[in-house]
């Protein structure tokens, strides 16, 4: 009688994968179901984290889609108006619930509760409150600049080949009235928080699952090749609403979500999973891929993981190579790819704090 572990790889085994494995750079970690290259017409979107990835992509030269370009001004202003942190200006998006929304709104007319939040006299795109730091004059104007926020979306989505989507947290606010979800609370940015309208909801395993198998097949409709390749945020909660400690809870959050991606890699052929929640929480590191706070990805760690990406889709990067490539890029480009500071809403909530 044999056993069926004899003979396996060696990235099969603790001691060979990883203990003695060493750097992760180069290693097999990640061994791609399809190849991704620069004449693929790619989008990114998800939480915080994948900025990092459409900016790594693109110092890389790989052609990741911008259809909101912006104005010509400083590539730091443009990222405070939401604009080159992803394949549209739709700012973060954390879920595949509110990824669902959006393009049910883009392509279906779905018509989600409060769209618009007020503070100071001044009114805020509750779907992506971020995008306009000052807010705009009217609701009208509001509702203006969404509607051709959402032509940009139908338009994006009807010409890409990949979709990159970094999943980000469970915990999300919704409106009771219809399940309208909101990328943070209201009274985080704008808006004011009534009990009686809006509720906290932690989503299920099932929920997430299902959600994203909608998106998948929406998708599809407009073009049948698309692909997918889909990550999980290694960034731990800011804060949670869901009574357990914060580390509990973050920790509850990223194992549902990287439980539904492997759910949906072994269950499509063309959905992918990276390991990026991998590269980085790799014990191997010993912490190192964190900053101080315990919280935010180093830029090196970052790099460990977008090197890992290239290189198994044979993108011509070697390891450590991200920063050399920078170095051919203009002065705005640099700017644009290479500015630590990430757009986030979540990150917001640690204001919060007594």
């Amino acid at each position: 009688m044999t056993s069926p572990y004899i003979d396996l790889p060696a990235r099969a085994y603790w001691r060979s994968g990883v203990a003695e494995r060493g750097d992760i750079s180069g290693s097999d970690l990640y061994i791609p179901k399809f190849q991704i290259t620069r004449k693929h017409r790619i989008a990114t979107a998800g939480s915080c984290f994948a900025q990092h990835v459409g900016r790594t992509l693109r110092r890389a030269r790989f052609n990741v889609l911008d259809e909101e370009t912006g104005p010509s001004v400083p590539p730091a202003v443009l990222n405070a108006y939401g604009y080159g942190l992803y394949s549209a200006r739709y700012g973060n998006i954390y879920s595949a619930r509110q990824l669902l929304q959006l393009l049910q709104e883009a392509f279906k007319g779905l018509k989600p509760a409060h769209p618009v939040w007020e503070k100071d006299g001044r009114f805020y795109d509750a779907f992506r409150p971020s995008v306009e730091p000052d807010g705009l004059p009217t609701e009208d104007d509001v509702l203006r600049h969404r509607a051709q926020h959402l032509q940009a979306v139908r338009t994006l989505f009807s010409s890409i080949d990949v979709f990159v989507f970094t999943f980000g947290l469970t915990e999300t606010w919704a409106a009771k009235s219809d399940g309208t979800v909101y990328p943070t609370a209201p009274g985080t940015i704008a808006g004011t928080f009534d009990p009686d309208i809006f509720e906290f909801r932690n989503m299920r395993y099932n929920e997430i699952l299902s959600d994203f198998r909608v998106v998948r097949k929406m998708i599809q409709t407009l073009n049948p090749d698309v692909r997918f390749v889909v990550t999980v945020s290694p960034v731990p909660l800011t804060a949670t609403a869901s009574g357990q400690h914060v580390e509990v809870a973050s920790s509850y959050s990223k194992s549902v979500l990287r439980a539904v991606c492997g759910a949906l890699m072994e269950d499509h052929k063309d959905v992918d999973y990276f390991p990026s929640y991998e590269v980085i929480m790799s014990q191997t590191a010993h912490g190192t891929n964190f900053n101080s706070n315990y919280r935010t990805v180093r830029a090196e760690g970052v790099d460990k993981a977008m090197n890992l990406f290239m290189q198994a889709h044979k993108a011509g990067m070697a390891a450590g190579t991200l920063h050399t490539a920078a170095q051919t890029m203009s002065e705005a480009e640099k700017d644009m790819t290479e500015t630590d500071d990430l757009v986030c809403e979540e990150a917001l909530l640690e204001a919060f704090a007594k």
